[in-house]
């Protein structure tokens, strides 16, 4: 057996052939329609589906304990019942309805898990005490060192505790049909615990597994795609000129050379947290957001859409309280749309080992001009973005790049060569398709 052989035979998740150009798009349930209800979300099916999106991620849709409660309406990440629907949201049925639903818009359907610990009344708490971690006075603790105090730890040394969380997962699946999970802060549970997990739930069906985590040992047995928290971090450094354009290089040297090539990683310019603690896609990026959610997209990894983004996400939503997402078309949705179907166009711009990975072209700016192409022998992709407030004319070097293109979105071509020169205003993006 080859040694390539023996790598691919200890490891890897297959990736299936639907996520190949997938887009994924995270929904919080109690902030998406007036209702803040299930079948809010399942009436908003076909307009999701629009964008261009595959998957779709539930916020968690459990009960939320009570005690100790943050805010009016509490954090769905406290979890007092791992087998119930929150009925702020509706009924087993209605949530039901939602998940057909989506499957007949072809849509594929993930909801939030949060395995490392649950809501202070949850009643696990009485009935396996021995399953939760402890403090250095022997009390329930919350986890460490973050202002986390509406939940309390669970201990994975106990094997009670893991039988009962896989045979909750695959009540999720058995019972509703739902296509995988995204599991909250997947790198504080074991990966032993995660590998045994999928174990249990493709016998079943095959799921799909997203970790809130960014580490590439979870690949290995258990998870699809992890966070690409590392690149958020620097293009928001970047917007923000914070640091340095060769961060952003580092990140997708980093990518390639230390990560599976099978291995999605979501790229995202908002999420639930980013916007609720670190502000909008606007504060976030400025100027720069729609260079970000460009490279998002047509970069390597897969495009992460949080609800609200493709209306401007106008606001931080309010984490613990009834906050409505305010609703109106926006050029964001606009871009958002038409970068996913030129995704869903181009093979080259697939996912993982789906598509063609990005080769930096070297530029006459290379502090302000970021460059790339994904090619094969059939296809080219060549993105030009400055990432910088100077309008900057900029050159390029070695022949990857030359070559007869067509502008993505409009009827101009261009014969790109040696002395091709490109005139760009600050912030500017240009992508062109051969």
């Amino acid at each position: 057996m080859s040694s390539e052989s023996v790598i691919k035979k200890r490891n890897m998740i297959a990736q299936p052939a639907w996520s190949s150009h997938a887009v994924i798009y995270q929904v919080n349930t109690r902030q998406f329609s007036i209702k803040g209800d299930f079948d809010g979300v399942r009436k908003a099916l076909s307009t999701i589906k629009a964008l261009g999106v595959d998957i779709v991620w539930l916020m968690p849709i459990h009960p939320i304990g009570e005690k100790h409660r943050k805010g009016t309406l509490g954090s769905p990440y406290a979890v007092k019942d791992y087998y119930a629907v929150n009925p702020e949201f509706g009924t087993e049925n209605d949530f039901k309805a939602l998940v057909d639903e989506a499957h007949q818009f072809g849509l594929k359907v993930i909801i939030d898990w949060v395995p490392n610990h649950s809501a202070w009344d949850n009643p696990l708490v009485n009935s396996h005490p021995h399953w939760y971690a402890k403090d250095y006075k022997g009390d329930f603790r919350p986890s460490p060192w973050w202002d986390w105090s509406d939940i309390i730890e669970f201990d994975y040394t106990q094997q009670g505790l893991r039988d009962y969380m896989i045979s909750a997962l695959l009540h999720w699946v058995k019972k509703f049909d739902i296509d995988g999970f995204r599991c909250d802060v997947a790198g504080y549970v074991p990966n032993d615990f995660w590998a045994s997990a999928r174990r249990a739930l493709d016998e079943v069906k095959p799921v799909f597994m997203l970790a809130e985590w960014e580490n590439r040992d979870l690949h290995e047995n258990a998870f699809n795609m992890t966070y690409a928290w590392s690149w958020n971090e620097t293009m928001h450094e970047l917007a923000h000129g914070r640091c340095s354009l060769d961060r952003l290089r580092k990140y997708y040297s980093w990518n390639e050379r230390s990560w599976p090539r099978h291995a999605y990683r979501m790229t995202f310019v908002s999420n639930h947290d980013k916007n609720a603690w670190d502000g909008t896609q606007h504060e976030q990026f400025g100027d720069a957001l729609e260079g970000a959610i460009v490279l998002s997209v047509i970069g390597e990894g897969m495009p992460l859409i949080h609800n609200g983004q493709e209306a401007g996400e106008s606001k931080r939503l309010a984490f613990f309280e009834k906050d409505l997402i305010e609703w109106q078309p926006h050029p964001i949705g606009d871009l958002y749309r038409e970068l996913i179907a030129l995704k869903k166009s181009k093979q080259v711009l697939g996912n993982g080992e789906f598509g063609a990975q990005m080769i930096q072209v070297p530029n006459s700016h290379m502090d302000k001009i970021f460059s790339f192409v994904r090619h094969s022998d059939e296809e080219k992709v060549f993105v030009i973005i400055n990432f910088s407030d100077e309008p900057v004319s900029v050159s390029f070097n070695e022949p990857l790049f030359e070559g007869r293109y067509s502008y993505w979105n409009s009827d101009e071509q261009n014969v790109f060569c040696a002395a091709t020169t490109r005139m760009l205003a600050p912030w500017q993006f240009e992508i062109w398709v051969a």
